[in-house]
C-alpha cells in the first residue's frame, strides 16, 4: 500500500467516528496495527486498523473491559468465553439491583417506627445477597462425623434458593433468616438434637434414612394428606432405630416420640425459609413435623 492510501491518526478517527484521543489510546496499547510511518515519524493506518477499531468499539459497547478486549484480539481467550464471563457479571449486577429495589420498597412501604429496624436488617446482608452464612450454620449444626457427601446433600436441601426477582416480603424474610443464622446461639450448646450427642448412634445411618423419609413425607404433604402411619413414618422411625443398632418396636417408638418432643426447635428458620422461597414444596422442617405428628397420632391410637 502506498503512503497516499494510508491514513493519519486524525483521518482514521474521522472514518471510525471516534476521537483522536481514542485512536491514540488503543494504538498505544498495541491494539491497532500500523501500516507505515510518515517521513516525520507519524503513524499511518490502513483498512485493517479501521476494521480492528470497529470491532473494539463493538466489544466496548457491550461494556467489556479493555483487558478483556485485548485478550479477544490477541486470541488468548475466545469471544464466547469472554461473553460468557460478561453475562455472569451482568447477572450479578442485575441480582443486586433487583434486591436493592425490593429492599427500597420494603423501607418505603413500612410504618416510620419500623424503618430503623428494617434498615439494620438490610444493612447486615451483602449485595447481592449470599446464602453462604446459611450453609455455614448447617455445617456447624450437623454432627461433625457426618460424611461430606451426605452433609452436602442435607445443606443443599436446607438452604433455600433465592428468588431471581424478590418481593419486599421475601427480602424481609431473608434478612431475618440471615440475622437468625448469624446470631449467637441462645442458652447452652448449639441447639442440636439428642441424636447429635455421644449416645446418638451413627449419624451417617440416621441422616441417610431421614433424607429418604423426608422425600416420602414430602409427597404426602404436597397431596395435602393428614399425618398418618405408612411407608414414610416407618422409614423415619427405622432411620433412628438402625442408627442406634436396635429394632423398631412399639417401646422404641414411644421413647423416640418423647425424645423428639424434647429436642430443641428451629421452627423460626423453616418458617422464614418458606417465606423466602414462596414454593409449594414443603421444607425439611415441615416434613419433619408431619412425621412427628404421624408418630404421635399412631401412638395415641395404640394407647386407645
Amino acid at each position: 500500500m502506498s503512503p497516499d492510501s494510508t491514513w493519519s491518526i486524525g483521518e482514521l478517527a474521522e472514518r471510525a467516528g471516534v476521537t483522536v484521543k481514542t485512536v491514540r489510546f488503543y494504538s498505544d496499547r498495541g491494539l491497532l496495527p500500523e501500516e507505515a510511518r510518515s517521513g516525520g515519524g507519524h503513524r499511518r493506518y490502513g483498512p485493517e486498523a479501521l476494521d480492528r477499531l470497529h470491532l473494539i468499539r463493538s466489544l466496548r459497547t457491550l461494556d467489556l473491559p479493555v483487558p478483556e478486549v485485548e485478550r479477544v484480539l490477541d486470541q488468548d481467550d475466545t469471544l464466547e468465553d469472554v461473553v460468557a464471563g460478561q453475562l455472569r457479571r451482568i447477572g450479578s449486577r442485575l441480582t443486586a439491583l433487583r434486591w436493592q429495589e425490593a429492599a427500597l420498597r420494603l423501607v418505603q412501604d413500612c410504618a416510620p417506627e419500623e424503618r430503623a429496624a428494617r434498615l439494620r436488617l438490610i444493612g447486615a446482608v451483602p449485595v447481592p445477597p449470599s446464602t453462604a452464612p446459611l450453609a455455614r450454620f448447617w455445617r456447624r449444626w450437623l454432627p461433625p462425623r457426618l460424611p461430606a457427601r451426605l452433609a452436602s446433600v442435607i445443606v443443599e436441601h436446607s438452604v433455600p434458593q433465592l428468588p431471581e426477582v424478590p418481593t419486599p416480603a421475601q427480602v424481609l424474610a431473608f434478612t431475618r433468616l440471615h440475622a437468625f443464622v448469624t446470631a449467637p446461639c441462645p442458652g447452652t450448646g448449639n441447639g442440636q438434637p439428642a441424636a447429635h450427642g455421644p449416645g446418638g448412634g451413627r449419624p451417617d445411618v440416621l441422616y441417610d434414612g431421614l433424607v429418604e423419609a423426608y422425600a416420602l413425607a414430602s409427597s404426602q404433604l404436597r397431596a395435602e394428606r393428614a399425618p398418618r402411619a405408612g411407608e414414610a413414618l416407618d422409614c423415619f422411625v427405622s432411620a433412628y432405630a438402625r442408627s442406634r443398632g436396635t429394632r423398631d418396636t412399639p417401646a422404641f417408638r414411644r421413647g423416640l416420640s418423647g425424645q423428639l418432643a424434647a429436642d430443641p426447635r428451629i421452627d423460626h428458620y423453616w418458617s422464614l425459609t418458606a417465606e423466602v422461597t414462596a414454593s409449594p414444596d414443603p421444607t425439611p422442617g415441615a416434613t419433619h413435623d408431619w412425621l412427628r405428628a404421624a408418630l404421635d397420632d399412631q401412638l395415641a391410637g395404640t394407647a386407645d
